[in-house]
């Protein structure tokens, strides 16, 4: 039982909503990263400020101007803001794949926007007016370089959390990319490479009987055969590794001697309709008995190839060949031939069933309307393409044809989270890039603050490496606490990804050790490049500095 809304949005909805959060963090790094920045400008104003204030400006004017700079700044990135987000919105429509729910009609939505605008308002004034908390005092006019600590302090949880922030973006991208390499390297029970695939639909009015569906598919097959290149052609009814196909309950299957002794349905098994080259042009291993042959189609008995998962879950230990089965619980029954190897049924990521496949022979009551076509060849496939929909319009042009390759099914599979990933792992590289701004920032800043005691430093002996080593700590200090956090918001943040992985633990290891190192790598060299600035700084230029 599912709701109707819950099977239009389906997994789109928890996609969605990791999305979201994926936005929110980076916004969250950005205003840390706003604050961190707007704190420094306005640290070295202090002087300025408390100069004003002796001349007369009360509190009031000074909270005025600053107010007047922050709404400058935030309507100016606000503007620019939009229209990079408008432009960003249409190449991610054009670059989604087909079937993503609502995406197509999304749009700046004005709500959006607004919520923007006031998150930027808010984050530029409240830690631009942020100094001038503390009364303007003389103290600030005398000590010309004078920061207030606590700011200090401020500026520094803010790097902090960005790094934190980071590496839970960078654990959730770096677990969804695990994913997809998962994903595209799990092995599929058959081989995609060479095939090319054809769809087609034969008309009521034409092909109303079955003697002429028949004719219309055995006229073709003997078609396709001669086309050079060609190694084997295949019709069946669907086509794995996903889509439609054919399912009935395991209670629904009569083996001949062996009352069904299960409870409930037994779940589900697959089928398809398969003529006999069908394993051949696949790839498909059959693990006993032998494939289908020229010869059965016909003959008048009904013959089956049951899955791997199937024949062990009928027959347990005891051989399956030559044993008859009644499929549906009504019409003929099957004599099993083969045991063939296991396929992808279920799509990439769903479950796969117990699986059958029955011959069509060369009668009119095993064929339809519908079939899907594979050509398994050595040709370039886009030539191969052009010949299936020459030979069927050859046939009759009012048929449809829709040709593709084996390869382009799979692949399609794969697109939506392929796009999730690419659009998570874009979100991280932005939050991280962020990050390592916010770092270089505070340790440029604490060079710059500290170019005076460097100087006394150096005159008093200290060498490169004591001041790269005192310059370096604080911001090795402030990635190691960021990281900590991070890992520990980590762990327990990324378990709502369950649902969306693939083939790895929402607590994997590997991924973390990968992450740390990273993030490690990044605020690492952002401190090591401001920490060398000051390391090569001059002690008779920094003595005389302000």
């Amino acid at each position: 039982m599912r709701s109707l809304r819950d099977r239009q949005m389906h997994d789109a909805k928890l996609a969605a909503w990791t999305l979201l959060a994926a936005v929110v963090l980076v916004l969250m790094i950005a205003c840390a990263n706003v604050g961190s920045l707007l704190l420094a400008r306005s640290a070295y104003r202090q002087r300025d400020f408390a100069i004003r204030h002796a001349l007369g400006a009360t509190r009031t004017r000074l909270v005025r101007q600053i107010t007047t700079e922050s709404l400058v700044l935030v309507l100016i990135g606000s503007v620019a803001g939009c229209l990079i987000g408008a432009a960003l919105l249409r190449i991610f429509q054009a670059a989604a794949p087909q079937g993503m729910p609502y995406l197509e009609n999304a749009h700046l939505d004005v709500r959006v926007v607004a919520f923007a605008v006031v998150a930027s308002l808010l984050c530029g004034i409240l830690f631009a007016l942020l100094p001038l908390l503390p009364k303007p005092d003389a103290q600030m006019i005398a000590g010309r370089t004078a920061i207030a600590a606590p700011h200090r302090r401020v500026r520094q949880m803010l790097v902090a959390a960005q790094i934190a922030v980071s590496l839970v973006l960078l654990a959730g991208a770096c677990l969804l990319l695990r994913s997809l390499w998962n994903l595209e390297i799990q092995p599929l029970g058959m081989s995609p490479k060479g095939l090319v695939t054809a769809s087609l639909r034969l008309g009521e009015l034409h092909y109303s009987k079955p003697d002429q569906q028949l004719a219309f598919f055995q006229l073709l097959e003997t078609r396709l055969r001669k086309l050079p290149g060609t190694d084997a052609v295949a019709v069946s009814d669907s086509l794995p590794p996903g889509g439609w196909h054919h399912d009935h309950i395991f209670a629904a299957i009569r083996i001949e001697g062996k009352p069904l002794a299960i409870e409930g349905t037994g779940g589900t098994v697959a089928w398809r309709w398969v003529t006999p080259e069908y394993f051949q042009a696949l790839s498909i291993r059959i693990l006993r008995g032998r494939r289908f042959s020229e010869r059965d189609r016909n003959s008048s008995d009904h013959f089956m190839i049951v899955s791997q998962s199937l024949a062990r879950y009928m027959f347990q230990t005891e051989d399956p060949i030559g044993r008859h089965v009644q499929p549906g619980l009504e019409g003929p029954w099957y004599t099993i031939v083969g045991v063939a190897g296991d396929v992808k049924n279920g799509g990439l990521t769903g479950t796969d069933e117990p699986e059958y496949y029955r011959l069509r022979r060369n009668k009119p009551e095993d064929w339809g309307r519908d079939a899907s076509v594979t050509v398994a060849t050595t040709i370039a496939p886009g030539a191969v393409e052009r010949w299936i929909q020459s030979e069927v319009a050859a046939i009759d042009p009012t048929v449809p044809v829709v040709t593709e390759t084996m390869s382009q099914r799979v692949n399609k599979l794969a697109d939506r989270p392929r796009f999730e990933a690419a659009l998570l792992g874009l979100f991280t590289t932005v939050g991280v890039l962020l990050a390592a701004m916010g770092i270089y920032g505070v340790i440029a800043f604490l060079v710059a603050q500290r170019t005076s005691e460097i100087g006394v430093r150096m005159a008093m002996g200290a060498t490169k490496l004591d001041i790269l080593e005192l310059m370096g700590m604080q911001g090795l200090r402030i990635i190691a606490a960021g990281t900590l956090i991070g890992l520990l918001i980590a762990i327990v943040g990324t378990r709502a990804l369950s649902n969306l992985l693939f083939g790895v633990s929402p607590d994997d290891p590997l991924s973390f050790a990968s992450v740390c190192l990273l993030l490690a790598i990044v605020a690492g060299l952002a401190t090591l490049v401001p920490a060398h600035r000051a390391m090569n700084v001059q002690p008779s230029q920094a003595l005389r500095h302000e």
